[in-house]
């Protein structure tokens, strides 16, 4: 999607240019402490111990300790879910497009998978059909969902687990704005002149503007791109 605008920055010296960037540089530097620091009071955080939930997987029940794979930490997004819609959330189906590499987690006893609402037979069928390659599990059957603060109905989220040999741990949680931090798409677009052209932005008179979502990728161009019928080859 192209942009027709005659918006440009202002055009300068560069004497002038690595000055304006300097004193961006330093508020980028500060930021990127301050997210050090966070990251450290997250690893300071309490948790909560979790009842043995059971959730449906690809051959079956499977209780939450197994979604671990073995490994001792679990990240699980939360993908919003509407029975029998052809299509699911856009954000959610374009948030795990993203990941399809997650062998670097192994590296940090980590592992990375999808829950949903959906009942597993649909959730595995749209996980097909738009190419995603993460691990899927319904809690359709189990409160689990509900319990993360991601119920049916409801919005989708970020949890992070521990666990300590059969034992469970819930240790994080997030959702809205919150997962933006785990995506490389906002992280990219946000270095651009234009940023991500949405109207609720602050940017300059004249620069592109449009409705919040009107540029994100919607589901049938990723399953067209990326799903089982687009020919793609990891």
């Amino acid at each position: 999607m192209s942009t027709t605008t005659s918006a440009l920055p202002p055009i300068v010296t560069e004497d002038e240019w690595r000055s304006e960037l300097a004193a961006l540089r330093a508020r980028e530097k500060a930021a990127t402490r301050e997210l050090d620091a966070i990251a450290a009071q997250r690893r300071r955080l309490p948790m909560v111990k979790l009842p043995d939930y059971v959730l449906d997987g690809p051959s079956g029940p499977v209780r939450l300790v197994d979604l671990f794979a073995g490994r001792s930490q679990l990240i699980t997004y939360h993908h919003m879910w509407e029975p029998g819609a052809e299509w699911q959330c856009g954000g959610c189906t374009s948030f795990t497009s993203q990941f399809t590499r997650l062998g670097f987690l192994d590296h940090y006893d980590a592992q990375f998978v999808v829950v949903t609402q959906g009942a597993i037979d649909e959730a595995l069928a749209y996980r097909e059909k738009v190419g995603n390659r993460m691990d899927w599990y319904s809690t359709a059957n189990s409160p689990f969902g509900a319990d993360m603060d991601a119920p049916a109905g409801g919005g989708f989220a970020v949890n992070v687990f521990l666990r300590d040999g059969d034992a469970v741990y819930r240790t994080w949680h997030t959702n809205g704005r919150g997962t933006e931090q785990l995506s490389h798409t906002f992280a990219l677009v946000d270095l651009l002149p234009w940023g991500r052209q949405e109207d609720w932005q602050d940017s300059p008179e004249g620069w592109p503007q449009e409705p919040t979502y009107s540029r994100w990728v919607d589901p049938g161009e990723i399953a067209a791109r990326y799903g089982a019928s687009s020919g793609h080859q990891d």
